[in-house]
């Protein structure tokens, strides 16, 4: 069993300038999954950089309101939501809300920074 409080896992800004929490992940927490997960937090009026991943993602938004772009089709997302990215798809978030936009990102394979492209 692993075990973790979200709050006490420390937060780094990606490389798309979203702030990130690095939840799990396989090469760090020395797990045989095929995936990663992170929590991701966008402040109001902000938005990540567009980016593409060789990875498949998944988004599950907690809070806030926003949208997602991804290769150009505009989606409305808030607390609630799931978006899957197909991998290789340019994407980005905006808060377009008034609280911190937060949602969970699933990476599968696992997010690796060498297969990320930030434009």
């Amino acid at each position: 069993m692993i075990f973790k409080k979200i709050d006490q896992i420390p937060s780094f800004l990606a490389g798309d300038h979203t702030v990130l929490k690095e939840v799990l992940h396989p090469d760090k927490d020395g797990l045989k999954i095929p995936y990663s997960l992170a929590q991701a937090k966008i402040e109001v009026g902000r938005a990540s950089l567009p980016h593409a991943l060789k990875s498949g993602e998944l988004y599950l938004f907690l809070s806030g309101q926003g949208k997602i772009v991804v290769d150009q089709k505009e989606q409305l997302v808030e607390a609630g939501d799931l978006v899957f990215v197909p991998p290789g798809a340019n994407q980005f978030v905006e808060n377009t809300g008034n609280v911190a936009l937060a949602f969970y990102c699933i990476v599968s394979p696992e997010w690796r920074p060498e297969e990320e492209e930030v434009f």
